[in-house]
């Protein structure tokens, strides 16, 4: 059994999908503090074919206060902005009308949390991408780990989840040593991302956009074969 664990994010890059499907099993780690400057709420799509940020705008959001504590500021012009902004820049991509419809879908339900509207969105895609990863969430599966360190509440995780294989993202290398893992019968793997490249609408191509661009421009064929584009370190 094959587990991964990780906070939310909005519409994450093509990266963040390829460790979905790794996995059998998807935790997103959505009772742990906010970052601030992350990937939580935002996302960078082309527009005027340039890369810029498309941002969830959020009320008082503070890195003192956990993912599901944070609330959507559904009245800034801003949010109501978002659908707008993604059709004027993506209205002649080849598969616009499709993604635009999911999108639409995702922004049309009422979130209690920010947390609950990227998890709609991962949740959303990964339907659309035909995967089929079993998705959980800490708050709701596991709350009596939260008083654990961060290493010991992994582990207890992917324990109760019969997980031998714990997959986590590159830049993991710099927080957890394999030996800690290792001890308690768990191999550790860092995802690593292949160059991908496919046709764009700007002039010139600029990778690790939000999935939302690789969307608009690729099949859910042609996706899929990018999403098996990487390594197992």
């Amino acid at each position: 059994m094959k587990i991964a664990i990780m906070q939310p994010y909005f519409v994450p890059y093509i990266g963040y999908f390829q460790l979905v499907k790794a996995v059998d099993k998807f935790v997103f780690y959505d009772d742990v503090n906010f970052i601030k400057g992350g990937w939580i709420n935002r996302n960078r799509i082309l527009i005027h074919e340039r890369p810029a940020y498309l941002n969830i705008p959020m009320e008082k959001a503070s890195s003192n206060k956990q993912i599901i504590e944070i609330s959507v500021n559904y009245d800034s012009k801003e949010f109501r902005n978002i659908l707008k902004t993604i059709e004027i820049n993506y209205k002649k991509a080849p598969h616009f009308e499709a993604v635009f419809d999911l999108l639409v879908g995702v922004f049309k339900k009422p979130y209690t949390s920010v947390a609950d509207l990227a998890i709609e969105s991962v949740l959303m895609i990964a339907g659309y991408l035909n995967i089929k990863t079993t998705f959980l969430r800490s708050s709701l599966s596991f709350p009596h780990t939260k008083s654990f360190n961060q290493t010991e509440r992994l582990i207890t995780i992917i324990k109760e989840l019969d997980g031998m294989v714990y997959i986590n993202p590159i830049g993991g290398q710099e927080l957890y040593a394999k030996s800690n893992f290792d001890k308690k019968d768990i191999e550790l793997q860092f995802i690593k991302s292949e160059n991908i490249i496919y046709k764009q609408g700007g002039k010139e191509f600029v990778p690790w956009l939000s999935i939302i661009d690789v969307m608009m421009f690729n099949s859910v064929e042609q996706i899929n074969q990018m999403l098996d584009q990487y390594e197992l370190i």
